[in-house]
């Protein structure tokens, strides 16, 4: 079987990273993007065996379009076709209180996390209506933030909540052309995002407390799943998090 191919973005760290290293650790083709090149070609240093030969860094940033335009044809041009994209890359400010959050902060996270996954939906999307056989799969990284906020974190919640609804669209305007849209909720993944934790992060009645995290590989096993899932069939919607984080009870 020739290998499936895959776009993921922010692969350079993080969950992007743990995701290309599951990705190419099953067979798969990935392109990876991210905006500085020295941490993509980190990621694909850390694959083993023939896995680097399978891995192409796309330096890009997803919040401007031509760079998206540019990433999804150079793929086009090298791989012919396009099975899964993982649409990942995004970016936060500081615990910020609401009242004085800057229009500049809230309007990069929305810029990144929002309008960039947009972007390479689109792109993903045109490209997997256009191809033969036709169709792939796309998915989002939604976070815990999707369902509930954390204080002072604004911008980052609003996007969060926002690609529910894009996964819905693209789920509902992909189905005549074989194009599945799922999106993964991640909460407390062990990475360099979720560092602070250890020493403690603002709780809603205001305290700060330490948090457990989770081993980030967990994150990368299940994008694995979700990519090998055959077209008539879907991931709407996963939840991986760390057991004892502060989501379920709540408030």
């Amino acid at each position: 079987m020739p290998s499936k191919i895959a776009v993921v973005t922010g692969a350079g760290s993080g969950v992007g990273r743990a995701a290309t290293l599951a990705l190419l650790a099953d067979g798969w083709t990935v392109a990876l993007a991210g905006r500085r090149a020295d941490a993509l070609e980190e990621t694909i240093g850390m694959a083993g065996g023939d896995a680097k030969a399978r891995a192409l860094a796309v330096p890009t940033d997803v919040g401007d379009p031509k760079a998206v335009e540019a990433l999804f044809a150079t793929v086009r041009d090298r791989f012919k076709r396009l099975d899964f994209l993982f649409n990942n890359a995004g970016g936060n400010v500081p615990g910020t209180p609401f009242e004085d959050l800057a229009y500049e902060d809230w309007a990069r996270v929305v810029q990144v996390n929002l309008t960039g996954s947009f972007l390479c939906a689109q792109a993903a999307f045109r490209m997997m209506k256009e191809q033969q056989p036709q169709g792939g799969r796309i998915v989002n990284n939604g976070s815990i933030s999707a369902h509930v906020p954390r204080p002072d974190s604004a911008p980052y919640t609003s996007t969060k909540h926002a690609i529910t609804g894009l996964t819905k669209s693209v789920s509902l305007d992909g189905r005549k052309y074989d194009i599945c849209c799922g999106q993964i909720d991640i909460g407390n993944a062990a990475t360099p995002m979720t560092k602070r934790m250890q020493q403690g992060v603002k709780q809603a009645n205001g305290s700060i407390e330490v948090e457990p995290t989770m081993d980030v590989a967990h994150v990368g096993n299940t994008i694995v799943t979700m990519a090998n899932m055959p077209l008539d069939a879907n991931i709407q919607f996963v939840t991986v998090m760390a057991t004892k984080m502060p989501f379920i009870g709540r408030g």
